[in-house]
C-alpha cells in the first residue's frame, strides 16, 4: 500500500507512527549521543520488508542496486528477496562498478547471470533514454526498484543512474520505487555551484548544487517534478524511519559498505564533494591510497602547500604536509608530496569551500599546477567560472561568492521535496 506518490509506506493502523518517524518526530527518532544509535535508523528496504513487500505485490520486480543494498545484518537485499515467496524478483540491474561491485571506476560488469541466485543481471552503465528503456522492456519487469547508497555529491554517478532509470522507466511504461538510505554527510545544507545545463554529463545531468544535501528518495521526488514533469514516471518512495537531517552516517547504527572502490569510509564521503575537484587537475586526488580524497598531491609539491592552506584558517579542518605513493591512477608507484585533510569539527566543516581553497592555494604555491587538458574541472563544477576565476587570481571568497545567487535559488526550490526533520 502506498500513501500517495509522495510516498510513505504505511501498514494499517501504523500509518501515523510511520509518518511521524519518517519525519523525524516519532519515538524512533529520539536523538542519541554522537556515535550511538545502534539500530536506530531503518532504511527504506527495512520498512518495505517489514511490511511484507505489499508495495510490490503482484508485480514482476527488477532491482537497480550494488553492494550497498544491504540489510542491517549485512545481507544483500537481492539475496534476501530472491527466496521470499512474498516478492517476485526476476531481474537485477547493475550501475557503474557493477551489481556485485567487481569493477573499478569507469567500468561495469556487463550482462550475466548472477551465480548466487541465477537471476539475470543487466548493465545500466552509460545507458540512458530509449536504449535503457529497451533494457527494462527486455527484462520483462513491471516495477523497477532502486536501492543504492549515495555519497551526497552531484558528481557521484549513482544519482544520475537514478535519474536515467526514472526517465527510462517512464519511456518503458514501468513503475518506479525508490528505497531510501541516509545521505552520509547529513542533509542539512546544499553547498557549491549549481550545474549550468551546458555542462551536463554523467557526472552532472541536471541543475543541482555540488553538494545537494538530499537523500536519494528526496532527489527522486525532485527529479520527477522538476526535470521529468513532461513525462513523469509512476513513482513511489519508501522513506526511512529514525533518520534526521543532522545525522552523520556513524550515528545511524547502519553498516557502511563502500559504495565504490574509492569511497572506503564515511570520512571519504565527508570530503569528497570538495576534493574530488582535483580529478580536474594534474594532481592526484588520492586514488590508489588508503585515504582517497583525503590525500592530495603531485611531484614537486612540498610543505608550502599545507602551510598556505592552514594560513586560511578554514573552519573545522587542518592540513598536514604528506608524502605518499599511489598504487594506481595518477603517479602510480612514485612518491609525491602534498597534503592530508584532517577534519576536526565536521559540524562546521564546509567541503566545497575547502576544495576551492585547496585549488587556489595549490595554484599559488606550486608552479607545476595545471588543469586537465580536457577542462574536466568545468564538468565537475558545472561551469567555467571556477576555473577562469582561479586562473585570473581570484581568492576563495570571490570564487564562492560567484555562485551565491544560483545556490540560494536551488535551496528554495529544494525545500518542498525534503521529507525529514532534525
Amino acid at each position: 500500500m502506498s500513501l500517495s506518490r509522495r510516498g510513505l509506506l504505511a501498514a494499517g493502523s501504523a500509518v501515523g507512527a510511520l509518518a511521524a518517524t519518517a519525519a523525524g518526530t516519532g519515538p524512533a527518532a529520539a536523538r542519541p549521543g554522537h556515535g550511538s544509535g545502534h539500530g536506530r535508523v531503518r532504511t527504506g528496504f527495512d520498512r518495505l520488508a517489514a511490511d511484507g513487500y505489499r508495495l510490490l505485490k503482484g508485480q514482476k520486480v527488477g532491482v537497480v542496486t550494488n553492494p550497498t543494498g544491504i540489510t542491517s545484518d549485512v545481507r544483500h537485499i537481492v539475496d534476501v528477496m530472491h527466496p521470499d515467496a512474498r516478492v517476485n524478483l526476476t531481474a537485477v540491474f547493475g550501475p557503474e562498478h557493477g551489481f556485485r561491485g567487481t569493477a573499478q571506476a569507469g567500468g561495469s560488469e556487463g550482462r550475466y547471470d548472477d551465480p548466487a541466485t541465477g537471476l539475470p543481471v543487466y548493465d545500466t552503465y552509460l545507458k540512458s533514454g530509449q536504449p535503457l528503456a529497451d533494457v527494462f522492456t527486455a527484462s520483462g519487469v513491471d516495477t523497477v526498484v532502486f536501492d543504492i547508497q549515495d555519497a551526497g555529491a552531484r558528481f557521484y554517478t549513482y544519482i544520475w543512474t537514478l535519474y536515467d532509470c526514472m526517465e527510462a522507466a517512464a519511456l518503458a511504461g514501468k513503475r518506479f520505487v525508490v528505497l531510501d538510505r541516509p545521505n552520509p554527510v547529513t542533509g542539512r545544507a546544499a553547498l557549491g555551484p549549481v550545474l549550468d545545463p551546458a555542462f551536463a554529463t554523467f557526472v552532472g545531468r541536471r541543475e543541482i548544487s555540488q553538494a545537494h544535501g538530499m537523500t536519494v528518495a528526496e532527489l527522486a521526488l525532485f527529479f520527477n517534478a522538476e526535470f521529468l514533469a513532461k513525462r513523469p514516471v509512476r513513482l513511489d518512495v519508501v522513506t526511512m524511519s529514525g533518520w534526521r537531517r543532522s545525522d552523520f552516517f556513524d550515528t545511524t547504527g547502519l553498516p557502511w559498505v563502500p559504495p565504490s572502490p574509492n569511497m572506503p569510509t564515511p570520512e571519504s564521503a565527508l570530503v569528497y564533494s570538495g576534493t574530488c575537484l582535483f580529478e580536474g587537475t594534474n594532481l592526484s586526488e588520492g586514488r590508489g591510497t588508503t585515504r582517497p580524497f583525503e590525500l592530495l598531491g603531485a611531484e614537486g609539491i612540498d610543505y608550502r602547500w599545507a602551510a598556505a592552506a592552514n594560513a586560511l584558517d578554514l573552519p573545522g579542518v587542518a592540513f598536514r604536509e604528506a608524502y605518499f605513493a599511489p598504487t594506481f591512477s595518477k603517479f602510480q608507484g612514485r612518491t609525491i608530496g602534498g597534503v592530508q585533510l584532517h577534519v576536526q569539527d565536521r559540524e562546521v566543516f564546509d567541503p566545497v569551500r575547502t576544495g576551492i581553497a585547496l585549488l587556489v592555494t595549490a595554484k599559488r604555491s606550486w608552479s607545476g599546477f595545471a588543469w586537465r587538458p580536457d577542462n574536466w574541472i568545468d564538468k565537475l563544477t558545472g561551469n567555467t567560472r571556477v576555473r577562469t576565476m582561479i586562473d585570473a587570481g581570484a581568492d576563495t571568497d570571490e570564487v564562492v561568492g560567484a555562485w551565491r545567487d544560483d545556490l540560494a535559488a536551488f535551496r528554495a526550490k529544494r525545500k518542498k521535496y525534503l521529507r525529514y526533520g532534525g
